[in-house]
């Protein structure tokens, strides 16, 4: 479903590799995940590309980026992007 175009699913693999849950852990590829997703407007792909800018987690750590994450996370509702 990922490799389709299915957003949430695209989201779950960039969990997936975020957290090594059943494989090697991937900062690279979660984000790879979380930003397909996200540009077709998934708000927690948002939010958590926002925190792997914060964190500099498989990318060099860029605040800026980090920000623009958030508020496009916030601006759909996401509570956690909005504190």
């Amino acid at each position: 479903a990922a490799s389709q175009g299915h957003a949430s699913s695209q989201f779950n693999l960039g969990l997936i590799y975020e957290t090594g849950q059943g494989v090697k852990q991937d900062y690279v590829k979660a984000r790879e995940w979380y930003l397909k997703a996200a540009s077709q407007g998934h708000a927690d792909s948002q939010y958590y590309l926002g925190f792997i800018y914060k964190q500099g987690q498989g990318v060099k750590q860029d605040f800026v980026k980090a920000r623009e994450w958030y508020l496009k996370a916030a601006s759909q509702g996401q509570a956690e992007a909005q504190n």
